[in-house]
């Protein structure tokens, strides 16, 4: 459970007599918008994380060539300006004159070629192929015009150019590699990267010269700096003190007791992230043998209590996920799948019938929310699953299960706030590095449903995916997530159900 609240009064009442006697860097004041988080992006290069404070640097700093409106959901130009289909696997975009990177250069369809045919080339070591793979390769047309060679049919290509495929500028990146691109940044986006400090944050300025019509908008706010504060407690304390404006993934508890302080607001709603425990269905270290048993993975389904996790823990709107999407996506269609209910009961008798009558010792691997983990320990223990908590940064885990050595993990997932089933179901079930069961069979459904053309199959292909992937139960799907943020009263915020703060649109009020 989450540690008590009155212990984070106790430290912020020390937290506060430092301040006093300090001067703060954050606020309205000094036009800066200082925002923290737990968790430290691994490399600001946005192909090269695909953490969410990766996602929200990204929208700072970079553009993308469409952009999807927040309240019609249409598409409209950011860096192309116009584009249109010239057969299923041919896209055609022309692009804007008149944007420069930070740096200077001009932004021209070298950079989209060079882009786009680097991330997915063979060597490339990008983070999330799922996102480009789609991409057979960039053409350049001219310098204001390129076209965009398919692999085969993808009807999500759009939402995928609003959403991970910011453009890198070519003779920069050249120039100074991956390694110094990760350490000096250089997009066309709202904001300009002006330090990254390892294990501390990264610091960003206002972009003057930001093209006027840019459907994102013109930045407000002078300064915004990103600060790394991994104790929930530690957080919540700087922001009562106000050397911090914004906080998210506040515990429940916490987010009520927040919400009497004068100064501050707070928002909770339901997000496209959706917490789950991937599951070893290969076997293929001692700790994960068991999970080669379709019974065991089922038990492992039976023995997690979703809405009392939902309930008690996450709180705030979270509803309990039985799929790995999240149900406004497009071909998160649920009909087929199997929506384990929490039977304890169940599970043992399970276990016994797969020959593991007293239970097994395991483990499971987690990087967030370690309270969330323990109560998931808690409840498969009760059924005789005895799981060791490994505690560790994102990178870590990450390794451990494409290496095959994870039993099992909890993690999470929202998507790149990409409104597709695609892009939840595509990254984990067709066969890529993060794929943890590698059905030939589910495969060939979620590329089905990626490539069809006619949106009814797709919906088809990936209902039949998600029904199979719960049958054979090679997911434990568990609950969506309720964002709880904090923040000053001084700051003009909105949250967004994709859960990607867009600082580029706050301002003071």
């Amino acid at each position: 459970m989450t540690r008590p609240f009155p212990k984070l009064v106790r430290r912020s009442a020390l937290t506060l007599a430092l301040a006093l006697c300090t001067a703060a860097w954050a606020g309205k004041t000094n036009d800066t918008l200082t925002y923290a988080s737990d968790s430290e992006v691994e490399n600001v290069s946005p192909y090269h994380n695909n953490m969410r404070e990766g996602v929200v640097l990204a929208a700072m700093g970079w553009d993308t060539l469409i952009h999807r409106n927040l309240k019609t959901g249409a598409y409209e130009p950011l860096l192309a300006t116009a584009w249109k289909w010239e057969s299923p696997t041919s896209l055609l975009l022309g692009l804007r004159r008149d944007v420069v990177f930070h740096n200077g250069d001009k932004f021209s369809a070298d950079d989209v070629v060079y882009t786009f045919n680097v991330v997915t080339g063979p060597d490339a070591k990008i983070a999330t192929r799922q996102n480009t793979d789609w991409i057979d390769h960039a053409e350049k047309v001219s310098d204001s015009q390129v076209r965009l060679k398919l692999k085969a049919p993808f009807p999500a290509a759009l939402e995928y150019l609003a959403g991970p495929t910011p453009i890198y500028p070519a003779a920069y990146f050249q120039k100074v590699g991956l390694e110094g691109y990760s350490k000096a940044p250089v997009g066309t986006g709202p904001y300009k990267i002006k330090a990254v400090t390892p294990g501390q944050g990264v610091t960003m300025v206002r972009n003057t010269a930001y093209f006027k019509d840019s459907a994102k908008g013109q930045p407000q706010i002078g300064k915004v700096v990103f600060k790394v504060i991994r104790d929930p407690e530690a957080r919540s304390a700087q922001l009562m003190t106000g050397e911090v404006d914004w906080i998210w993934r506040v515990p429940a508890d916490q987010a009520d007791a927040l919400k009497a302080m004068p100064n501050l607001q707070v928002l909770s709603d339901e997000t496209m992230r959706v917490g789950f425990i991937t599951i070893n269905n290969n076997g293929t270290t001692p700790e994960a043998a068991p999970f080669k048993d379709e019974r065991v993975r089922q038990a492992v389904n039976y023995a997690i209590n979703r809405k009392g996790l939902a309930d008690s823990l996450v709180r705030g709107g979270s509803q309990p996920v039985y799929a790995p999407c999240f149900r406004t996506q497009f071909g998160c269609d649920t009909s087929q799948v199997v929506k384990y209910p929490y039977d304890p009961a169940k599970a043992k008798a399970l276990l016994a019938e797969a020959g593991f009558p007293n239970g097994f010792d395991t483990d499971l691997w987690a990087y967030r929310e370690r309270d969330y983990a323990e109560a998931m320990i808690g409840d498969l223990r009760k059924v005789g699953i005895r799981a060791r908590l490994h505690f560790v940064q994102y990178p870590a885990l990450r390794n451990e299960v494409r290496a095959g050595r994870a039993p099992l993990t909890f993690q999470a997932w929202g998507s790149f706030s990409v409104n597709d089933a695609s892009a939840f179901v595509g990254n984990y079930f067709k066969g890529g590095p993060d794929d943890t069961a590698k059905d030939p069979t589910t495969i060939a459904l979620v590329q089905g449903g990626d490539t069809s053309v006619d949106p009814k199959e797709r919906q088809k292909k990936y209902a039949q995916a998600l029904g199979r992937i719960s049958e054979k139960a090679m997911w434990a799907p568990l609950f969506s997530y309720s964002t709880n943020y904090a923040f000053s009263t001084d700051l003009k915020f909105t949250a967004q159900p994709d859960e990607l703060p867009r600082f580029y649109m706050a301002s003071w009020k």
